[in-house]
């Protein structure tokens, strides 16, 4: 296939919207997520192609799988544009309906249209519902869109005409230049400024340097990295191309854990399509620039997140961080010069040099420019992917974007930087997205994980939980991480065993200080902080654990007495039809009993539970 010119993209680019944009076609958008594949959604494209083409109706409507749309729990998803309904939830044996209903008849089918959960309506097109209202996609600009295995797609939405222009009209320097007024910092977790990173590998001597791009999230609840890339992985290429030509690169990774094998095969296409067009491989736009980017598979794991573990890792080392400097900037991949940013950063760079610098800061704060995407999950409504300008109040992504917390719940917490972060309560919820106020609050903006808990939630079990995520994840090589956290998880455990000692508050204070300061990498540096962040704002539920020996949530197995309260029970009988193990007595009309010998303590009957009668 011929190399593409300019003119190549911009024919494209008309040829495509056209076709997109013709009333005369319409283009039935699946969700090919991870998240809408898990639910269904190759079954209901094939069911829909099907039903297309007995009816004969092939030739009008086009059925194309896009990436993520976002809206993660709602799959599978249907899009009908241009009318922009939203169907979700669908079914095999729906498709027929709504394809004879609203397809051919025009009228939509109310059943798989969104339910708002505080209004309780039914909303028809996809701008009208909150969670994709509030939102300014700008790295998620091609969710739902695209064909993300179609490079024409790509090409159609101004794809590769940042590359054109970085590598045909701009020095490196002046890449540099616009990448720096920007203000973009690295969306991987520890936001340093991208243009100033790019600096300093540019300048550094020799004439073999690296880019690479980590899609190694590990994050418990994370998952902005895998959606891009299967919904936009072209985005990405085209961002590492234009760094490559800033810092004077010919090679490039994508570090990606093998657990996406979804995000790896779109990848790999994406590649081949890139090399097909001349969009990557020798002389790129006829520039004399060459460029080549690999796949590296990850073995998942989670310190592999942090740069110079990654860069070890593959050189074929076991992946643990070493001492910097010197940075990674200077020596870094085989102690070549190496800049390393995730999937995100990347993602916007060939919108920055297409709109300029100037226009990506006209969005954010002062601190922080542009917009951030999360993914939102936990005990919220909307549980999905987000992107937000920076600024917005951590209420607004909860409460308007995400919807709120369901069941007649109150809110409690939520945990923003993944294991790494800390929780932030209701106190705190008009702090603005920005790196510098959240940490003011004890948490950290991370790679934009964000885990909302309810009042059912126990704030000491929640550091257990993390805190175990770490002492595993810990590589090892320093003795802080590698002990402390180990002593940490086990302080913890016995708390929530109902053996914590008052002296268990200062340990767990004193040993996350010294784990703080004397750690090799982010990892051990950032471990303590769950504890810290639920010491802080809910002291209280430690000292119920330690000195009443009770969990106010009513989540620590070991501090419940599994009884009934004979004052609140209903007698409504759902303890007793949720039971696992035959150990509720009820009979209709009656209170229940527990019989504890039967009981194995799984606290089902405490979920199912609605009067809070069980002790």
């Amino acid at each position: 296939m011929a190399r593409l010119t300019i003119e190549d993209l911009k024919k494209i680019k008309e040829e495509n919207l056209a076709e997109f944009n013709s009333p005369e076609l319409k283009h039935l958008l699946i969700c090919g997520g991870t998240g809408c594949h898990a639910t269904g959604s190759i079954a209901v494209k094939d069911a829909l192609v099907q039903e297309l083409k007995d009816r004969g109706l092939d030739d009008k409507m086009k059925v194309v799988e896009t990436g993520c749309n976002g809206f993660c729990a709602m799959g599978p998803i249907l899009v009908v544009h241009p009318d922009g309904t939203f169907y979700q939830k669908l079914t095999t044996e729906a498709v027929k309906k709504v394809v004879e209903e609203d397809l051919i008849g025009g009228k939509t089918v109310e059943k798989f249209l969104y339910k708002d959960p505080s209004t309780k309506k039914k909303i028809a097109h996809q701008d009208d519902i909150p969670f994709f209202s509030y939102q300014m996609p700008r790295t998620l600009r091609n969710k739902g869109l695209i064909d993300p295995e179609s490079i024409d797609d790509y090409i159609a939405r101004d794809g590769y005409q940042g590359a054109y222009k970085a590598l045909i009209q701009m020095t490196p320097e002046q890449i540099i230049q616009e990448m720096k007024a920007s203000g973009m910092r690295g969306r991987g977790g520890a936001g340093f400024p991208t243009g100033l990173k790019w600096d300093f590998a540019s300048k550094s001597p020799g004439s073999v340097k690296y880019v690479l791009c980590n899609a190694d999230e590990g994050d418990p609840g994370a998952f902005m990295d895998r959606s891009i890339l299967e919904a936009d992985p072209h985005a990405v290429l085209e961002g590492m191309i234009i760094a490559a030509k800033a810092i004077n690169a010919n090679q490039g990774y994508i570090y990606a854990r093998t657990e996406y094998p979804l995000a790896i095969k779109r990848l790999e296409i994406a590649i081949q399509k890139a090399k097909e067009r001349g969009l990557l491989g020798e002389n790129i736009f006829d520039s004399g620039m060459n460029f080549e980017i690999d796949i590296y598979q990850g073995a998942g794991a989670f310190v592999c997140g942090e740069e110079t573990a990654l860069m070890r890792s593959i050189e074929g080392k076991r992946g643990m961080p070493r001492p910097r400097p010197p940075f990674p900037a200077h020596a870094g991949l085989w102690e070549k010069p190496t800049i390393l940013n995730n999937v995100e950063t990347l993602a916007n760079v060939p919108q920055i040099m297409v709109n300029g610098g100037a226009w990506y800061a006209s969005v954010g704060t002062e601190s922080s420019k542009g917009t951030k995407v999360f993914a939102i999950s936990g005990d919220v409504n909307n549980i999905g992917l987000v992107e937000v300008p920076m600024g917005t109040p951590l209420r607004d992504l909860i409460f308007a974007t995400g919807g709120g917390i369901p069941g007649k719940k109150k809110f409690k917490a939520v945990q923003l930087g993944g294991p790494s972060g800390g929780c932030v309560p209701e106190e705190h919820l008009d702090t603005l997205v920005d790196y510098e106020e959240i940490a003011k609050v004890g948490a950290i903006m991370g790679s934009g994980g964000v885990i909302v808990m309810d009042e059912s939630t126990c704030m000491v079990d929640m550091a257990r939980f993390f805190m175990d995520f770490i002492q595993e994840e810990s590589c090892g090589k320093c003795t802080p991480c590698r002990e402390g956290t180990k002593r940490l998880l086990e302080t913890l455990e016995k708390i929530c065993d109902g053996h914590g000692e008052p002296r268990d508050l200062e340990i767990l204070e004193e040993l996350s200080a010294t784990i703080k300061e004397a750690s090799l990498c982010g990892l051990g540096q950032t471990a303590p902080n769950p504890v810290l962040s639920t010491l802080r704002y809910f002291k209280d539920e430690y000292i119920a654990h330690i000195y009443d020996k009770e969990c106010p949530a009513k989540t620590c197995a070991a501090l419940l007495r599994f009884e009934v309260d004979m004052d609140k029970c209903t007698g409504c009988g759902a303890c007793f039809r949720a039971c696992p193990a035959d150990a509720v007595i009820w009979k209709k009309k009656e209170k229940a009993v527990i019989d504890k010998e039967k009981c194995v303590q799984c606290l089902t009957c405490f979920e199912k539970c609605k009067f809070d009668a069980l002790l």
